[in-house]
């Protein structure tokens, strides 16, 4: 297996913080716009990302986590039973701004699973994506990120690994080919 390393910790810093800037030049203050991590990898990325909001802002961001485990289109086709995420959201959605946040967006099956999954929680304005790494030319579903960390050219015989931790230090994004 090959490893070729895509963002380390130092350069995911600053992508983050870009991330964070376009953010807050759209949405100001966060008045009326929540933040969504999808489950089960987008939750790291969403609370880094609520992290530096809050920061900037001084004020204290929305934040939930949505699992589309059961609105998946191939939810009934696997061999084994996925296993569902905590799914956590403290507030309506009703006429809000939502921002879907998650770590990687391949195939967009995710994405079209958790639109459906979110309108549980009411109807928002209006949604955005944010991803750290857009896997181009992988798309089975007409769905593109709003915020992009880093746009990647893949194959389908390889896979995005996101490396977070909690001490930020060691945290790195690898494209690997498998074999």
């Amino acid at each position: 297996m090959q490893k070729k390393l895509i963002l380390d910790s130092d350069l995911l810093r600053v992508t983050i913080d870009r991330l964070c800037q376009e953010l807050i030049e759209n949405h100001g203050a966060f008045d009326s716009t929540v933040l969504l991590g999808l489950q089960p990898r987008g939750i790291f990325l969403a609370e880094r990302i609520r992290e530096k909001l809050s920061q900037a802002l001084d004020k204290d961001v929305p934040l939930g986590y949505l699992d589309a485990t059961f609105h998946r289109d191939d939810f009934r086709r696997r061999e084994e039973p996925p296993k569902a995420s905590e799914t956590r959201v403290p507030f309506l959605i009703e006429g809000k701004q939502v921002i879907l946040i998650d770590d990687v967006l391949y195939t967009g099956r995710t994405v079209r699973a958790a639109l459906d999954a979110m309108i549980a929680f009411g109807r928002p304005e209006k949604v955005e994506l944010l991803v750290l790494i857009d896997r181009r030319r992988t798309r089975e579903l007409p769905i593109s990120a709003n915020y992009v960390g880093q746009y990647v050219n893949t194959l389908d015989t390889q896979k995005v690994l996101v490396e977070m931790d909690s001490d930020h230090q060691h945290n790195r994004i690898w494209l690997i080919n498998k074999e």
